[in-house]
């Protein structure tokens, strides 16, 4: 990675994107952080940070001015309750990717690295050690906003490679990371929710098959195989990333709840023994995203699920990696949750107090009774 380059982060404010930006920096790069908040991390000072929307042409644009390559990380709907706003989704998923874009070709960028996701051909169905020659999964099959939205704008960020870029004898090179789940310490999006659920004594229980596997990936290995992507676009690697997509991960398949074994049991609490079928709880958050579309514009709870988290944590999904092995030269290092446990503990999380076994008992009947009762308020009534 060549000293004088320019590199522009959009969405390089939050935890995988200072990430990003410190390791960048570490070689030498110059590093713009394109997003609405400044960073929440420590960065190198010399880092510069831009206040923008990538939803606002102009500002996406004159960001962009002078940059080499951009990491277009920005997005928006990902989890939780922000999977229910529509409007912003699209607005940030779609717009926004085609303003980076359209700024790319008309101030003569001539690499840009999407961060997609594994979302862009899942959409519940069983898929095992699939690659890169999957189809997109049918933009009307995706159970959210997010996972259509970010096919979209992966197709769009792919269809634009070799683009001829304005004012520049060059064209612009374009490829797509699909990353797993993103986890370790300080991640911020996904682990703080989960140990607040094992805090407030809601993991009570896990679904699917013990068989099922998931994969996730570390944030170093997320880093190192978006620095090796914009590598491979330039003319030295013959440009061999431009126009294709990768699927990225730590490369081990395993169980979802089994992976969050030792952060649970790290900071002090008992793993759930109760086993739930997924039909049940894909059942409830279905209800809970009905009840939010209703309740959401007064009161813009948290589902405790997304039918999406559902098929994500449940379902066996998992990728080959020869494909970025081959191509970027991708070799994810072996990681655990050891420093997650740590980083939670030296910020006084952690079983305080012992609860009585009654106490639990009560609370797994009481939450299997309201389970139960979800599903069978859809069966139709006796004689009807």
């Amino acid at each position: 990675m060549e000293s004088r380059n320019t590199y522009l982060i959009t969405g390089g404010c939050g935890y995988f994107g200072c990430r990003l930006a410190c390791a960048l920096h570490k070689q030498g790069a110059r590093i713009v952080l394109f997003d609405t908040n400044p960073p929440n991390q420590d960065v190198p000072e010399s880092v510069v940070f831009v206040r923008g929307d990538v939803r606002e042409y102009t500002q996406v644009e004159k960001a962009i001015a002078g940059v080499d390559c951009v990491f277009h990380l920005a997005s928006y709907g990902m989890s939780g309750r922000e999977q229910l706003n529509r409007s912003l989704i699209e607005a940030v998923n779609i717009q926004g990717t085609q303003n980076v874009l359209k700024a790319c070709i008309e101030r003569g960028v001539p690499r840009l690295v999407y961060t997609s996701t594994f979302n862009v051909v899942f959409g519940g169905q069983v898929i095992e050690n699939g690659d890169e020659s999957l189809p997109y999964l049918p933009l009307p099959l995706h159970p959210d906003h997010y996972s259509r939205t970010k096919s979209i704008a992966e197709m769009a960020v792919l269809t634009a490679n070799g683009t001829t870029l304005r004012c520049s004898p060059e064209v612009l090179r374009t490829c797509a990371l699909r990353p797993a789940g993103i986890y370790g310490p300080g991640e911020q999006r996904h682990l703080p929710r989960i140990v607040g659920y094992i805090e407030r004594g809601i993991f009570r229980f896990v679904y699917g098959s013990p068989s099922s596997l998931v994969e996730f990936v570390h944030v170093d290995n997320l880093v190192s195989a978006h620095m090796l992507a914009a590598e491979a676009l330039t003319t030295e690697k013959q440009h061999r990333s431009a126009g294709q997509a990768y699927f990225i991960s730590d490369g081990r398949p395993v169980n979802n709840f089994e992976f969050f074994r030792p952060l649970v049991e790290g900071l002090g609490y008992r793993f759930p023994e109760l086993r739930l079928p997924i039909s049940l709880v894909y059942l409830f958050a279905f209800l809970t995203e009905m009840i939010h579309h209703l309740v959401g514009p007064f009161y813009n709870f948290q589902p405790l699920l997304t039918r999406t988290e559902v098929y994500k944590t449940g379902v066996t999904h998992y990728f080959s990696l020869a494909k970025a092995k081959a191509e970027l030269g991708y070799e994810p290092q072996e990681h655990n949750l050891d420093q997650v446990v740590q980083w939670f503990r030296s910020r006084g999380h952690g079983k305080k107090s012992r609860r009585s076994f009654m106490r639990r008992l009560v609370f797994d009947v009481l939450l299997v009774c309201v389970f139960v009762a979800a599903a069978l308020s859809f069966l139709p009534a006796v004689g009807s």
